[in-house]
């Protein structure tokens, strides 16, 4: 396989993450035993993903003029991803989550967009040269939705192939203006929202993702959590099976399989055996606590493939 180039257009946050024995109702205060800060956002977690499996990465993002401004793009350059079109915003705050894990690894989520929210599609034209050097852009929706239409129309002009996974999910994407996207990568949830078809089962969940099909998305990947995820082209339908792991900390997982997907796919492998290898790094990461220090490097993940295979799983 071949050292991919790929581009994360896409979002950044700094992740406050409290684990607590139980969720707080409305009103309720809760002790709650442990506290970690740590580096997220989707388009950051994917881009580090990919970064740390030895995709070459640049990302394009905005972050404030706050305190975590500069912990995130030091973070970034840390990992292995090119900052050179990271954009400092005046007068906002940086992208910030709120997160509360239960002991089941099971996660809830707020997030301040922050500075993400400035992230234009002049700032993808502005960093069109480096862009066109890639094999592969990944999205996001943590950034307005104008820069996503942008940073996909780009591609489509430039020969580039392009993944969007919409999340966090909102009825107001427009599916006329998907229909040059490459791989579109929801969760159940975020399919339902999107095309207001029911998913309650296998087949209602295909017949929802070959909606997006029909309307000329080329490849939709459904990720099912625990069941593996659903791969629907206009020829085929094929799943690809779950890991079995046992989980400390769901958060980033799905970013970890878009990013680690993104690698394999650009680094020359099918979809469905880079799906496959998604589906592995991604159970690996529930097996650490945090987002992005829970991602393994190349060397972590072979390790652990191969302790699955050892293990006869």
């Amino acid at each position: 396989m071949r050292k991919p180039r790929i581009a994360v257009i896409g979002s950044n946050m700094v992740d406050l993450v409290t684990y607590v024995n139980r969720m707080p109702v409305r009103g309720e205060t809760v002790e709650a035993p442990s506290f970690e800060m740590g580096h997220g956002g989707k388009g950051a977690n994917q881009a580090v993903a990919a970064a740390k499996l030895g995709a070459s990465v640049v990302m394009v993002t905005a972050v404030g003029d706050d305190m975590f401004a500069d912990k995130t793009i030091q973070n970034l350059a840390s990992l292995g991803v090119d900052t050179t079109y990271v954009k400092r915003v005046a007068g906002k705050s940086s992208g910030v989550a709120t997160i509360m894990v239960e002991p089941s690894g099971e996660n809830s989520i707020l997030i301040v967009k922050g500075a993400n929210s400035d992230l234009s599609p002049a700032d993808v034209e502005g960093a069109a040269e480096a862009l066109k050097t890639c094999d592969l852009i990944l999205l996001q929706l943590e950034v307005p939705l104008e820069t996503v239409y942008a940073a996909i129309a780009f591609g489509k002009r430039n020969g580039i192939r392009t993944v969007l996974n919409p999340a966090p999910a909102t009825p107001e994407l427009d599916p006329e203006r998907l229909r040059d996207v490459s791989f579109f990568i929801p969760n159940e949830t975020e399919l339902a929202i999107l095309t207001g078809l029911p998913v309650g089962t296998d087949q209602e969940i295909g017949d929802a993702a070959r909606s997006l099909v029909a309307k000329g998305v080329e490849t939709v990947i459904v990720t099912l959590g625990a069941r593996g995820a659903l791969l629907t082209t206009r020829n085929s339908v094929s799943r690809i099976a779950p890991v079995r792991v046992e989980p400390v900390d769901t958060t980033g997982a799905g970013d970890a399989f878009v990013g680690s997907f993104a690698r394999y796919f650009a680094g020359g492998l099918s979809p469905e055996a880079a799906l496959a290898k998604a589906a592995l790094y991604a159970a690996d990461s529930v097996t650490r606590r945090g987002t992005q220090k829970a991602y393994a490097s190349e060397t972590q993940f072979q390790a652990f493939c191969e302790s699955l295979n050892s293990a006869g799983r």
